[in-house]
């Protein structure tokens, strides 16, 4: 096992002046470290004090991403006890700047990169990091479409990072069993292209047939070296999201968190607030605005679950859903202007002539929605009057303003409440503080369950199952005036319930690989939990090196560690 030094500069491995005596015996550590041993609770303290020293949110995000790159359980102990705060340093919107920033601010690289001018070495880069049974959850992004802010080439990676933060905080993935992955293929920022300091391709981003060769090498390679890992697709731009998920569904357990993920916490939301309001699902009239990855992912759910739930075909269920982009309502006769995604919700032209459908007031004025969301990171355009036409017409009226980072959102959560007379039912896209109106308050793990029961696939019913799970959940339905969804402090013990769910649906329809799945479900809420990494140091045993398990020899989430991977060895 490593030791002195090198197991100081571990961050998976080193505790810092929480070793105990023993361990700084048996490791060599004996003036390496203070004399004073002190426990995780001090040292989450003074890292706490020194996270608030920080003036502004980028500095609290740069002090964070150093903190992870020097003792990693203390970095998830920290932001575990502290969650609600340091949400939105870790994740949007802070982290979007730290993407916009990342060639500036870089110190350490995190991930693989993989170019788009040297697809043959895909399967080597990739392969340096464990063997097939090493990795559990991937993040793969491109960078096209980064959390509202467009294209950000490499930085991209860091969308990646910041994802499976989250899946360690929330589902409790071990942080050391993931890989997050940027797919280089330049980029259109010609802030980029012209910045010496850029660390990615400076070059125009590449399209069409070479793109699609180096997706496809991408996929093809982890399925063959970390066959059993959950392929996470993140923030691919619109004309791609769409297509790489429907080709490689089929094939292998992924999912988009655009095109799929917005759209299975929305439709929760949005089966919550119509408890609330005591509309039936299949009554209900939507309008999404921003047709984009997001909106139409949005749509889809929406659209699968009434006819689902109504037993209508999917395009009479498609007719209760407005969809609103740039030109205005999406109309049939746009033609080819419109993506494949926005093709079933494009309106019938007839429906419209003579009617204004170039502006959102004037498609809420004829539809009169019950509820409408914002993924279109137009700022402020749920504007007074719009929020005020459609609570004329519906009692609870249910308002989303999704669109990321919070600079970004269709309109502040306090206005809504204003506008509305403290009659709408909001959920918004980036943490934001409760609300008063009158003198009363109100509140604004898919993949576990996929890894756990290591699903060939994921399913449209196992993601129906997720969206259930995450409805029965939330506080709204014992309060109207609570969160439509759970409070992120609750996201771990939420998480095992979407498994759960996920797991079921997993094992009834035949997916499940996994052995020896509890049946029962207090059984299988156990076997969840245990499964589950919690940030807490493990005591450290000295053994001969060939008896040291990966982890042991800082070999398990490191770079260059495959047995048959090409190149000098570790040593």
């Amino acid at each position: 096992m490593i030791q002195g030094s090198a197991l100081l500069r571990s961050p998976y491995h080193n505790k810092g002046s929480a070793f105990p005596p023993n361990e700084r015996k048996d490791f060599k550590l004996y003036g390496l470290l203070p004399p004073n041993v002190q426990t995780m609770e001090m040292q989450v303290e003074r890292a706490y004090r020194q996270y608030c020293s920080r003036t502004d949110a980028l500095a609290k995000n740069t002090f964070m991403t150093s903190m992870k790159e020097q003792n990693e359980v203390l970095y998830y102990k920290l932001i575990q006890e502290h969650l609600k705060e340091m949400f939105g340093i870790i994740y949007t919107p802070t982290e979007g700047d730290a993407i916009q920033n990342f060639s500036k601010v870089f110190r350490k690289p995190e991930g693989c990169f993989l170019n788009i001018f040297d697809q043959d070495r895909v399967e080597d880069n990739l392969a340096q990091w464990g063997d097939p049974e090493d990795i559990d959850y991937i993040v793969v992004t491109d960078g096209e479409e980064i959390l509202g802010i467009g294209d950000q080439g490499v930085g991209g990676i860091l969308i990646s990072v910041a994802k499976l933060v989250l899946t360690t905080l929330c589902a409790g993935i071990h942080p050391s069993r993931t890989l997050p992955v940027v797919l280089d293929c330049g980029t259109d920022n010609h802030q980029l292209l012209n910045d010496d300091l850029y660390l990615g391709l400076r070059w125009p981003r590449v399209r069409g047939k070479e793109y699609d060769e180096f997706v496809d090498k991408f996929v093809q390679s982890v399925r063959k070296l970390y066959p059993g890992a959950y392929l996470h697709f993140e923030d691919f731009g619109l004309t791609n999201a769409r297509r790489i998920l429907d080709k490689y569904r089929p094939e292998v357990a992924c999912f988009n968190d655009d095109v799929q993920g917005t759209g299975v916490i929305t439709l929760a939301a949005i089966m919550a607030g119509l408890h609330v309001s005591g509309l039936k699902f299949t009554d209900m009239r939507l309008v999404v605005f921003g047709s984009g990855t997001a909106g139409i992912g949005v749509a889809d759910q929406v659209r699968d679950a009434i006819s689902a739930e109504s037993g209508k075909s999917k395009e009479d269920a498609a007719k209760q859903i407005w969809c609103v982009d740039r030109p205005g309502l999406l109309l049939k006769s746009q033609g080819e202007d419109l993506t494949i995604g926005q093709g079933p919700f494009a309106r019938d032209d007839k429906e419209w002539q003579g009617k204004d459908h170039n502006d959102l007031l004037s498609v809420v004025e004829e539809v009169k929605p019950h509820v409408m969301i914002g993924t279109s990171t137009k700022p402020k355009a749920f504007t007074e009057e719009v929020v005020k036409e459609m609570s004329k017409h519906v009692e609870r009226p249910i308002i989303f303003p999704l669109s990321n980072p919070t600079r970004l959102h269709e309109a502040d959560p306090k206005d809504i409440n204003e506008w509305s007379e403290g009659k709408a039912l909001i959920a918004t896209g980036s943490p934001f503080p409760p609300v008063e109106y009158n003198g009363r308050k109100y509140e604004v793990g898919i993949g576990l369950g996929t890894v756990l029961c290591r699903s060939r696939l994921l399913s449209d019913k196992m993601l129906v199952a997720a969206v259930k799970a995450i409805a029965a959940q939330s506080p709204a339905l014992k309060d109207p005036d609570k969160g439509l969804v759970p409070d992120i402090i609750d996201v771990r013990e939420i998480s095992v319930h979407v498994a759960k769910a996920v797991i079921k649906q997993a094992i009834e329809e035949n997916l499940a690989t996994e052995k020896d799945i509890p049946e029962n479900d207090a059984d299988l809420e156990e076997w969840i939990r245990e499964q589950m990494w919690e940030p807490r140091y493990r005591p450290f045993v000295r053994v001969d090196k060939e008896k040291a398990s990966k982890y042991g020899r800082g070999e398990l989430g490191v770079g260059g560690v495959r047995k048959e991977a090409k190149g000098p060895s570790p040593q």
